[in-house]
């Protein structure tokens, strides 16, 4: 009995429709009559499809009913349709251009967009929620999925799942930093980066770049060259601040096609306090250590021929034995050392303090004899530790300060060396992009 027969069926108490032996004879004497009827008309299969009774059940299947069945019964598909770009399965996306997706004949009611690990990239809604535009940033050579959902007029929901994969920068550049990772540091000690590449679009790299410091001081970034990003705070670090450079340079565009590739952090740490005047007057270095003086020893600085520069000087690289040639600080074939003991470099141009074999003991502490360096005495090979030159060298550290006073000659350059610290708070920002 069909659901309709069960609706048309009589119940008790109704007269009309109440059955009795005598309808129930009837019926079964006129069945051969219906059954005739219904196998020699064509258009009685129709009517007895969509007919009550027994009968009407009898000869329907696969008919009228069934196709009005089918109708009635058969799910609405969704006229909304989602177009994401980039198209699924694209593997050479633009990781700088946002992902878009449009819904015709709807609305968006949901969009997920996220990387091979699960981290979402934000975006923003239409107000017309007819679209969604990424907003977060993309990295390249990464695999995304988006998952996006909308309906109809009729509140009927289509959804759609794609993929795809963005492209690795043919050209790229990279930042080559000092101090390194977990040292312990002189009070001076910048941070400087040096790029590969000429950077054109400063404000972008300087924003991906940030120092901060525990306790917290205003750090500034002071951009030298193209090549050149210096980072320091007014005065000199607080003994034991921890400072921390985070790069997030990857898929930053330093210059036009060239993008960066490091994302990364770089702790480290400020030691003791300790700074040294040198005077080229009284040829002497007086070493400051915590607040106290440690030491004076005395010296002998570069001759009235070759005078060394003034100024604030940071050590920079520490050798326990080097050599020193004249001819590549071009002075000739003045001089050729192939052992110099306990040298720090001050500049990058070749200004070093260092211990002294070679000259007689008298001249330190009464006469400036060098080539520009600042010589303290010491042995051949660096092995004694009673001399000056091993004792001020194994209480160094590299940003440590020495500055040089009384000299006679110009301030070093700040570029030349680890030397900002020669530049006024004002000029220093000045130099900032952001």
């Amino acid at each position: 009995m069909t659901a309709r027969e069960r609706r048309n069926r009589p119940t008790e108490g109704n007269t009309e429709g109440t059955w009795t032996r005598r309808g129930v004879l009837a019926g079964l004497l006129g069945a051969p009559v219906l059954l005739i009827a219904a196998c020699n008309d064509t258009k009685g299969t129709g009517t007895a499809g969509t007919g009550t009774g027994a009968a009407g059940t009898g000869g329907a299947t696969g008919g009228g009913a069934s196709a009005t069945g089918s109708a009635s019964n058969s799910p609405k598909t969704s006229v909304a349709k989602i177009t994401v770009l980039p198209a699924d399965e694209a593997a050479n996306a633009s990781f700088t251009q946002p992902v878009k997706v449009t819904v015709a004949a709807g609305t968006l009611s949901s969009v997920r967009l996220a990387d091979s690990t699960g981290q979402a990239v934000e975006g923003r809604l239409a107000a017309d929620s007819a679209s969604w535009t990424s907003t977060g940033t993309l990295t390249s050579g990464t695999r995304y999925t988006v998952a996006a959902a909308a309906t109809d007029a009729d509140g009927l929901e289509s959804d759609v799942n794609t993929t795809f994969t963005t492209t690795t920068p043919a050209n790229t550049f990279v930042g080559y930093f000092t101090p390194e990772n977990g040292s312990v540091v002189g009070v001076g000690m910048p941070v400087s980066i040096n790029f590969n590449k000429p950077i054109t679009d400063r404000e972008a790299v300087q924003r991906a770049i940030t120092v901060t410091a525990q306790p917290g001081v205003e750090i500034v970034g002071h951009w030298f060259s193209s090549t050149r990003l210096d980072f320091r705070p007014e005065d000199y670090w607080a003994a034991g601040t921890k400072v921390t450079l985070k790069l997030r340079l990857k898929d930053v565009e330093g210059a036009k096609g060239y993008y960066g590739t490091q994302s990364k952090d770089v702790r480290f740490t400020v030691g003791r306090s300790q700074t040294s005047v040198v005077d080229l007057a009284a040829k002497t270095l007086t070493v400051t250590t915590d607040g106290q003086v440690s030491a004076t020893y005395p010296i002998s600085g570069g001759s009235p021929e070759h005078k060394t520069w003034g100024g604030k000087m940071v050590i920079s690289e520490q050798f326990q034995q080097t050599k020193m040639d004249s001819t590549t600080v071009g002075l000739g074939d003045e001089y050729n050392i192939p052992d110099v003991p306990h040298a720090q470099r001050l500049t990058t141009s070749g200004t070093f303090i260092h211990g002294n074999y070679w000259s007689p003991a008298a001249i330190f502490g009464s006469q400036n004899t060098s080539h520009g360096c600042v010589g303290l005495q010491d042995a051949k090979g660096g092995e004694d530790p009673s001399t000056n030159g091993y004792k001020f060298y194994k209480s160094s550290i590299v940003g440590d300060v020495v500055e040089v006073v009384n000299s006679g000659d110009k301030t070093v350059e700040p570029s030349n060396g680890l030397n900002g610290w020669n530049m006024t708070w004002a000029a220093w920002k000045a130099g900032s992009a952001v």
